[in-house]
């Protein structure tokens, strides 16, 4: 893409990620404007090679309007996540791509390059293989939902750590305001889990459950924040989404 490039700053946005916004405007001369879809799949093709050469998984890419300008965001994913400075290498490798080609045609736009976050459905074996040791609803092919913690997963299924309700069905099946996530009273009787594999025909789209833990430093007989009754007794340290 031939003209002007104005420069790159990195940054971390509110929710720690660091993202590589440049201003890149186009070349004189007029480009028959190509609808979104299509536009969007242009940067998948132009891409993806480079980002899985990179070892990374190219989860999403889209393109919309940000004031003057428009805003090319690229979500990028790896088992064992992605950190600041990938982003910061991946944000360059995709500015010199898009430098080099006509994909954007005319006008300025902000390129965006940061990781999923927690909301990201699980969709893909990979989604649910990266979410192993996480609070996770699904609703089932069959009907109804279940709750539970994700042990492992491959391309075939899932393996999950069902919380089951006192009728030993899934807790997730439990009628009218016994929503996902919602423990037991205190005092009341705790919810037992069920290992089981699912195969990924039987899931539809997981959510990861956001949890609450204790802070850091509460003194002891401090009241304990909200946690689910699938929650492992001990916990590996969380890994960057």
């Amino acid at each position: 893409m031939g003209g002007e490039s104005g420069g790159g700053r990195a940054h971390r946005g509110h929710d720690g990620r660091s993202r590589d916004h440049r201003d890149h405007r186009s070349g004189h001369g007029a480009s028959a404007a190509v609808g979104r879809a299509e536009t969007v799949a242009a940067l998948r093709r132009l891409l993806a090679p480079a980002v899985t050469e990179a070892g990374f998984d190219l989860e999403e890419v889209d393109v919309r309007p940000a004031g003057r300008r428009r805003l090319v965001r690229i979500v990028v994913d790896a088992d064992g996540g992605v950190s600041l400075d990938d982003i910061t290498l991946l944000s360059q490798t995709a500015s010199g791509l898009l430098d080099a080609s006509d994909v954007m045609g005319a006008g300025p736009y902000v390129l965006e390059v940061t990781s999923p976050g927690v909301d990201r459905p699980l969709t893909e074996p990979r989604h649910w293989r990266r979410a192993a040791g996480r609070l996770v609803v699904a609703p089932l092919a069959e009907g109804g939902q279940i709750e539970g913690r994700v042990v492992e997963a491959d391309d075939e299924g899932v393996v999950i750590d069902v919380v089951t309700t006192a009728k030993g069905g899934p807790k997730g099946s439990q009628g009218p305001g016994k929503g996902p996530g919602k423990g037991p009273g205190k005092g009341g009787p705790q919810p037992k889990t069920t290992r089981r594999r699912f195969a990924l025909g039987e899931l539809g789209r997981g959510r990861v459950q956001v949890e609450f833990r204790p802070a850091a430093g509460a003194a002891a007989g401090d009241a304990a924040e909200p946690r689910s009754p699938a929650e492992p007794d001990t916990c590996s340290p969380a890994r960057p989404d």
